[in-house]
């Protein structure tokens, strides 16, 4: 079973700084780290690393949401329908429409939650 392991530090997160993604979440053996980079009433933005073989099983989410690909390579289901993202690519995860993910070698994303005030929030 993979390891899931939360670093919700939000607030070390400076306006006004450049940070190397890949020093913010690293890729642990067997793992999956992730890291919240923001939160706000509008959304959150979520640095995910999975090593080879880590996977989310199938769920949803009541907003849309964008999956951004820093480094490695996924391979998401969204709606039934397999999606294959590489580093430098993004993928729109639509509200309440089941996906899931896999990561094909070691890798690193952006989630992206985007909350509708409308919707949920």
């Amino acid at each position: 079973m993979p390891t899931a392991r939360s670093d919700d530090r939000s607030d070390d997160f400076r306006p006004a700084t450049a940070y190397p993604l890949g020093e913010l979440a690293a890729v642990a053996p067997g793992a999956i780290v992730s890291r919240t980079l923001v939160r706000s009433g509008g959304g959150t933005v979520t640095l995910f690393a999975f090593d080879e073989g880590q996977s989310l099983s199938e769920h949803t989410a009541p907003f849309d949401a964008l999956v951004q690909v820093v480094d490695g390579a996924l391979e998401l289901t969204i709606g039934g329908e397999a999606v294959h993202a590489a580093a430098g690519q993004v993928v729109l995860m639509p509200a309440n429409v089941p996906h899931g993910l896999a990561a094909v070698k070691p890798s690193r994303m952006l989630l992206v939650m985007l909350r509708d005030r409308g919707a949920g929030a």
